[in-house]
């Protein structure tokens, strides 16, 4: 197997990738890195200096590759499976390079920058900046809304790299920003996100980790809920 994923359970990011994965049935080693420990850190920053997962590894092609948007399209090169994650359309690939990029910069940034804060300690926090990234959920709330006029993903009748994006980013801000009950192809969408059988499978496999998630709280009991999960 040539392919190793190094990544966490936990990461939104690493679910993107674990999403297109796992649609396509695609052979690969999956290690989970703990930053906190140094062996751990020390092996994935030697590969990667950034230190940002995930990361795949291709030892067939002696090829490092970081960033998720550039790792799926890597595999969609040379791992291509039956789900076709881009489009061979040129216009049709550079629509779903910019859903892609909007749910990575629009909602998994401004997630992150909520959860990140809680996590701060007292007399460093930036509720300015929390309120900031509140607002810019529910302008990107919106613009989802808008965009699903007529279709069942965000880009078609076709599961993409962009609703690969989507699922995570959607799944965690969700917990910090509501979609409301005035958005209901959004709340639809995020139905299909969950019942998606790659995207349940990562939940799955998450389930265990969703009790350091600083909002696990607000996630369905049955993610945190060991015995309701049963």
């Amino acid at each position: 197997m040539s392919l190793t994923l190094y990544g966490h359970p936990l990461a939104s990011f690493c679910h993107k990738v674990l999403i297109a994965l796992y649609e396509n049935g695609t052979p690969f080693d999956n290690l989970i890195v703990d930053l906190a420990d140094e062996r751990s850190r020390a092996e994935f920053v030697r590969l990667w200096p950034v230190g940002k997962m995930p990361m795949l590894r291709d030892t067939a092609r002696n090829h490092i590759i970081p960033e998720t948007t550039i790792i799926i399209e890597y595999l969609d090169r040379h791992h291509r499976g039956p789900v076709q994650l881009l489009s061979d359309d040129e216009d049709q690939a550079l629509r779903i390079r910019l859903w892609d990029r909007f749910f990575d910069l629009y909602v998994q940034t401004p997630m992150q920058k909520i959860v990140a804060d809680k996590l701060r300690p007292e007399g460093s926090k930036d509720p300015y900046g929390v309120d900031e990234a509140r607002s810019a959920l529910v302008m990107a709330y919106d613009m989802v809304e808008e965009q699903l006029a007529d279709h069942d993903w965000i880009i078609g009748d076709s599961f993409t790299m962009a609703d690969c994006a989507a699922a995570p980013a959607l799944f965690y801000a969700e917990t910090l920003v509501p979609f409301g009950d005035g958005r209901p192809r959004l709340e639809a969408y995020y139905n299909r996100l969950l019942s998606r059988p790659s995207f349940a499978r990562v939940l799955d496999e998450a389930r265990p980790y969703f009790k350091f998630y600083p909002y696990a709280d607000r996630l369905p009991a049955h993610f945190h809920d060991p015995e309701i999960a049963e």
